[in-house]
């Protein structure tokens, strides 16, 4: 079994634990607070809610109320035990009339209890309500996922009617070894292309899984086999020259844009990047920075990889320039076929993982030395020219610079 951490394809994963812990700190901040509003000795408790109605929902439910006359009521508790044996409590404000119970995995009954918190942080007598959650909306995922052929690999479908983040662990098996991808999503339909697989038969597999850790079993979705996807080869392309930016600087040239050649660290001998001088673009780096290249073909492209300038000059000798401030940082590519009319295929973003002080983590420069990896989101229509439009670097306003593209997907059309 193979789980590669870098194909998590959605920050929300990563993201999780943290998330329960912002919640947590949260919870205790409000109570904290509400402490504090203790002024003049009050301990008389606020009078009970006044349940309305009781609503199931997929993996939950809605529970409505009217709020005691109290003047100095603050918020509505609720608490229960979740399918998971975690007690948890919920929090709703004042200015509600109703509070939601979710991350259940259970179509039993269970009790909530729910309590009216003052200002002083007298509680009321409990008011104990009985709820039947609907199937969790997990399985509705599970059930609702399709599979399907798309160029380098495969592209997952969903529909999600409670629109909370799902966490679908997708088991790509080719009946020798098996790769894990996570994605993640709390969009109502979600469509994601699975790319960078090769042309071989392979099985493919679902979990899904809550906030809560509620989790499916694995199920098998289809198999199918990949369309094939190849390496653009660009030993045509061209630069048009009419409407790119000079980037030929000092050692740069634009042409080093697509040359097979990717700058290194420890040597200068391999020099391969464009380079971007305001110098000799009229005096200033007027963003957008274009360069238009003719592939002197067709193609059809699914995703692609650039990487930055490497080697530092007159900086530390084992440290490389990735993320510093002359490289370029994001950029939008477009396609067309006649290099007049354009088709934004995506915008981008490299990122900046320096912290205040500038400092780089090893595992970022680490991943700048394999190319950073983009995918379209959707496989483009088949074009001609492509235009690469950088649009900020990491702070300088004399130069900009980048070492190559390489994009993937059907060449030669």
């Amino acid at each position: 079994l193979n789980i590669n951490p870098n194909l998590v394809q959605n920050p929300g994963w990563e993201n999780k634990k943290n998330m329960k812990k912002l919640f947590l700190i949260t919870i205790l901040i409000f109570a904290v607070n509400s402490c504090s509003k203790q002024d003049d000795g009050d301990t008389t408790p606020p009078s009970v809610l006044i349940i309305d109605s009781v609503t199931a929902t997929n993996g939950g439910g809605i529970i409505s109320y009217t709020l005691p006359n109290d003047d100095d009521i603050l918020y509505v508790r609720a608490e229960y035990t979740n399918s998971n044996g975690v007690d948890v409590s919920r929090a709703s404000s004042v200015y509600n009339n109703s509070i939601e119970i979710d991350g259940l995995n259970q179509t039993t009954a269970l009790t909530i209890t729910l309590y009216v918190i003052d200002e002083n942080y007298n509680q009321s007598a409990p008011i104990y309500v009985e709820l039947v959650p609907l199937e969790s909306f997990i399985y509705l995922v599970q059930e609702s996922i399709e599979v399907t052929t798309d160029l380098g690999g495969f592209r997952i479908t969903w529909e999600n009617i409670q629109s909370k983040t799902v966490y679908v662990f997708v088991h790509i098996n080719n009946g020798i070894d098996e790769e894990i991808r996570i994605l993640s999503s709390d969009n109502p339909s979600e469509s994601i292309a699975v790319r960078g697989l090769p042309s071989d038969e392979i099985t493919i597999s679902t979990r899904i899984e809550d906030f809560d850790e509620n989790s499916t079993t694995l199920e098998v979705k289809g198999t199918l086999t990949p369309l094939f996807e190849q390496v653009i080869d660009k030993s045509t392309w061209t630069l048009v020259t009419s409407q790119s930016v000079n980037g030929n600087a000092w050692e740069g040239a634009s042409v080093n844009f697509w040359d097979d050649v990717i700058d290194t660290t420890n040597n200068n001998s391999d020099n391969s990047y464009f380079m971007i001088w305001r110098d000799l673009n009229g005096g200033s780096l007027d963003w957008p920075l274009d360069l238009v290249i003719d592939l002197n073909k067709n193609v059809k492209v699914t995703r692609f990889t650039v990487w930055q300038r490497a080697y530092w000059y007159n900086g530390p000798s084992d440290v490389p320039y990735y993320f510093q401030e002359e490289n370029m940082k994001s950029f939008i590519i477009y396609a067309s076929n006649d290099a007049q009319v354009w088709e934004e295929l995506g915008q981008f973003d490299i990122g900046d993982p320096r912290d205040s002080e500038g400092n780089i983590p090893q595992s970022a420069l680490e991943s700048a030395a394999n190319g950073h990896e983009f995918e379209l989101a959707q496989v483009s229509e088949s074009f001609r020219y492509l235009k690469f439009s950088v649009t900020s670097n990491y702070g300088s306003e004399a130069y900009v610079n980048g070492s190559e593209i390489t994009m993937y997907g059907l060449d030669n059309l």
